[in-house]
């Protein structure tokens, strides 16, 4: 189950029709598993939810309930995803802003190696 609802992604998106719902759903879905790879490791929306994957024996390694850091670098990479549709843009210069999703995901990151 995703850690964040489409009316959530909707509303840091600004965007109030519903023609492109599944556009936004599929970049929530993509966001959300792009951090989770990141992280290396499950999250979920809450406790009730961990323990289930838990019990069900699908947490994996090291499961955590998603805070306030990993929702807000999911919405971070939706907007990116959003507003940037293609890989490359033409006449246009872009600088990384400080506490990106990464930055904000680095932190709850495991399993990194030597």
């Amino acid at each position: 189950m995703p850690i964040l609802a489409l009316d959530m992604a909707k509303s840091h998106l600004r965007v109030t029709w519903p023609n492109e719902d599944q556009l936004i759903g599929l970049y929530l879905t993509a966001a959300e598993g792009s951090a989770a790879s990141f992280l290396n490791r499950q999250f979920y929306m809450n406790a009730a939810e961990l323990a289930a994957a838990v019990l069900a024996g699908t947490a994996g390694d090291d499961p955590m309930v998603a805070n306030a850091e990993i929702q807000a670098a999911v919405l971070l990479t939706v907007g990116h995803l959003y507003m940037n549709r293609e890989d490359t843009v033409v006449g246009a210069t872009v600088a990384e802003l400080p506490r990106g999703a990464l930055d904000l995901l680095q932190p709850y990151r495991v399993g990194l190696g030597v």
